[in-house]
């Protein structure tokens, strides 16, 4: 066991971690910002809104944890978490601002 070890580079190591990091903390940032997203632009009452932001951060939440590890490098996909996390974050503040929240 401790060949095979050996045998794995520390780059693809520290790749397959990096991957790992993503998928989770970038994954959950993605999910909770298209949660709250949602709740504030879905034209339904707060309770509703909050019921349909959540149950769709879980399948967000799934398909970032897929990208993840779907991408080429790690690098692709942190800024293909990244960016989404942006535009959910401005599209959010813009509902903050126009007083929808």
């Amino acid at each position: 066991m401790k060949a095979k070890l050996a045998a794995l580079p520390m780059s693809y190591r520290l790749a397959v971690t990096s991957r790992v990091l993503a998928a989770v903390l970038g994954g959950y940032l993605v999910a909770a910002l298209a949660s709250v997203t949602l709740t504030l632009w879905l034209p339904l009452n707060r309770a509703e809104a909050v019921v349909t932001g959540m149950t769709v951060s879980f399948l967000v939440y799934l398909v970032a944890v897929l990208w993840c590890f779907a991408c080429r490098t790690a690098w692709s996909a942190w800024v293909g978490l990244l960016v989404p996390s942006v535009i959910l974050a401005t599209v959010s503040g813009a509902a903050r601002g126009l007083g929808l929240a």
